[in-house]
């Protein structure tokens, strides 16, 4: 018996319509990542609401540096410890919106160490929104050391010579730089191979703007030449200054200026920057 092979004609194949699937990448939208930054910062909040204990530092941190450096340096800088107080509050607070960055660092590392942003990463959300979060929940922090530093520093007597604006644009002046600066918190965060490294990488570059600036003193012409030039190039001791002179008066300058255009500055190197290093590692 012989078997015949025969050809299907084009009118015998029924086509098969197949529809490619596709993957279509949606592009987040800017109110999309605010959304998912503000809940991931509401996040970080409920982690302080659960844990306390972390809010220790910055609850400690400016009542210890208060005391000690008005007790230790008042009579010698200012006769009295009453007439130096008016001269290191303010700058305490410039010095206190930089110390308040450096745990953000450590956090943001843990993080990534334990898988929490890999989890991230794995849902429909901006790729910078953890990074957003981070820092606006970090706000908290900031929030809590200023109103323990104006309360003690008023319990031992310091008093505003302002008015109830210029004292709310000195604060916001210092919270504009507190956020451009924890930028670069966020980035070390992310380059240092362990959360235990973070703390000592953040001394190394906060130390020397923090006491090399006008912080602790106003009048710096005692200071040697080549420490003079560096106040004066030193972003801290242009907010120490702007807000000095918003609360217990005198011209503010070009400070205010200055210490935005440096806030600006930090934003726009350190933010892309953080942003291309946590997409390459996390």
């Amino acid at each position: 018996m012989t078997m015949q092979l025969t050809t299907p004609t084009a009118e015998e194949v029924t086509p098969t319509s197949v529809t490619p699937v596709r993957t279509l990448a949606r592009r987040i939208g800017v109110r999309q990542t605010l959304s998912n930054s503000l809940t991931l910062a509401w996040r970080n909040v409920t982690q302080l609401k659960h844990s306390p204990e972390k809010l220790m530092d910055v609850t400690l941190m400016p009542i210890v540096f208060l005391v000690l450096f008005l007790y230790v340096f008042g009579g010698v800088v200012a006769g009295s410890t009453h007439a130096y107080l008016e001269q290191l509050l303010p700058g305490l607070v410039g010095q206190m919106a930089m110390f308040a960055t450096m745990t953000l660092g450590t956090a943001l590392c843990d993080d990534i160490h334990k898988g929490v942003f890999d989890r991230f990463r794995s849902l429909p959300i901006a790729r910078s929104a953890p990074l957003i979060g981070a820092v606006i929940g970090d706000s908290l922090r900031f929030c809590v050391v200023m109103v323990v530093l104006t309360g003690f520093g008023s319990a031992l007597g310091f008093r505003f010579h302002t008015g109830p604006l210029d004292i709310v644009a000195a604060y916001a002046l210092a919270y504009v730089f507190y956020l451009a600066v924890c930028w670069i918190s966020v980035l070390i965060g992310l380059v240092a191979p362990s959360p235990e490294t973070v703390q000592g990488l953040s001394m190394i570059w906060t130390m020397p703007l923090v006491f090399g600036s006008s912080v602790l003193l106003a009048n710096t012409s005692t200071m040697p030449g080549w420490l003079q030039a560096w106040v004066k190039v030193n972003p801290v001791s242009d907010l120490a200054d702007s807000v000095r002179a918003l609360t217990i008066g005198g011209p503010v300058g070009d400070h205010a200026l200055i210490t935005l255009a440096w806030a600006v500055g930090i934003v726009i190197a350190a933010f892309p920057l953080a942003l291309r290093t946590y997409r390459r590692r996390a």
